[in-house]
């Protein structure tokens, strides 16, 4: 029988997920799933050193908090493998979306699925994340474009993170595109969004937070205010996807409103970074998406660094411009593509990611008194996680104290 109580031992742990800040010969005693002492094994106190807890030998092997995938659309029916082939055949975008393609073809799907085939399909996609260490993650809705299917997304959302050992914390993304119904009615639906979605949902717990897709091929600035302050007189923090395709200024609409981040931002100018910096705001990167699209423009890396705003890393898990369910892929292509360092990627999957998720008291740093939620690596240096592309070195998963099946 399991317990959530042990001491880990034997082990070489970043606290913060930060390479450059180690504690060696460590050890993590932990009491009814929560971390009662951290520290080197040398300084453990008689209290545990003398204990009866069970005894974990990590054999030398590296702990991190668990990982964290702040970004991601995971609850949706279908996929869009056969697009992906038409647009290697040559066909537009718009020649997709004109054969009834697109995210028209998703929500199509997610309308038709039932709760039970949408949780066994998102079910799978999860299962891959939590075998590479992820024991928090964002799920969004986004995919129903009406309240039906976006209280059904949500309600799956919440039942994965019922089922699995993970954290799930849902987003509301009502105003993630228009739905046909509503074509040259934008601002209808944004009315439908703010009035009559999110404060059902928000009725029924279904949402921890609000976003918005501010993008010429989304939601106008004063669309996407709407949907902030809606969100606002309901107690619930914002985030906005920014600055993928063009510089509307969602980033400083959303800096105004102290998102929790802004995701994407390839567009991103320094009078945007500047607005972040003074609202606390988390730049969210999602290398996948800029791959999988074959994006040319970098996010501005250096200004970021220069501004010393925190930096999050996630698989941005979607069906038409991210199909990844690795998180360790993503650090990865973070470095290769973006160039950040091996310490700002692992930091982006820890620390910057509960930050970007409101959770940074809870989630992200191994602590006495955190929940004792962390991954063990079978590796020589933490370089590795972000060197590896397709090698998964996670030798086990403790969530709460409980190892992970």
């Amino acid at each position: 029988m399991q317990t959530n109580q042990g001491i880990w031992h034997n082990a070489r742990i970043a606290p913060a997920g930060d390479p450059d800040h180690v504690i060696e010969d460590g050890a993590i005693a932990v009491r009814d799933g929560v971390i009662a002492w951290i520290g080197s094994v040398e300084s453990m106190p008689a209290e545990f050193a003398e204990s009866a807890l069970p005894r974990h030998d990590v054999g030398g092997q590296w702990i991190t908090p668990g990982l964290i995938d702040c970004h991601t659309h995971l609850v949706y029916g279908g996929t869009r493998a056969d697009e992906f082939a038409l647009r290697l055949a040559g066909a537009s975008y718009t020649e997709i979306a004109q054969r009834g393609g697109g995210i028209v073809s998703t929500v199509r799907a997610t309308r038709l699925a039932d709760e039970e085939s949408l949780f066994r399909q998102a079910a799978r996609r999860l299962e891959a994340l939590l075998a590479e260490g992820v024991t928090a993650i964002e799920i969004k809705s986004g995919y129903g474009l009406d309240l039906p299917t976006e209280r059904k997304m949500l309600r799956v959302a919440r039942r994965l993170g019922v089922s699995y050992p993970v954290s799930v914390v849902t987003t509301f993304l009502g105003a993630h595109a228009l739905p046909l119904e509503y074509q040259g009615r934008a601002d209808d639906y944004i009315s439908l969004v703010c009035h009559e979605m999110l404060p059902a949902l928000h009725d029924e717990g279904l949402v921890d937070a609000v976003d918005v897709f501010c993008e010429n091929i989304g939601f106008s600035l004063a669309q996407s205010e709407r949907v902030f302050e809606a969100a606002a007189k309901l107690g619930l923090p914002v985030k906005m996807h920014a600055e993928q395709l063009s510089n509307l200024g969602g980033t400083q609409l959303a800096a105004r409103y102290r998102a929790l981040s802004v995701d994407h931002l390839e567009h991103l100018s320094e009078a945007d970074v500047l607005a972040m910096q003074q609202s606390g705001t988390v730049a969210v990167l999602l290398p996948g998406a800029y791959y999988f699209i074959r994006e040319t423009k970098q996010p501005p890396i250096e200004l970021l660094r220069q501004y010393r705003i925190p930096m999050a890393i996630a698989t941005d898990h979607n069906p038409g411009t991210s199909p990844t369910t690795s998180l360790l892929l993503m650090l990865n292509m973070s470095c290769t593509l973006f160039r950040l360092t091996v310490a700002e990627a692992l930091l982006g999957v820890t620390a910057n990611a509960a930050r970007a998720l409101g959770k940074a008291d809870t989630h992200g740093l191994l602590a006495a008194g955190r929940a004792a939620d962390f991954a063990i690596w079978s590796v020589e240096s933490l370089a590795e996680l972000a060197y590896w592309s397709g090698l998964n070195p996670c030798s086990a998963v403790i969530r709460g104290g409980v190892a992970a099946a």
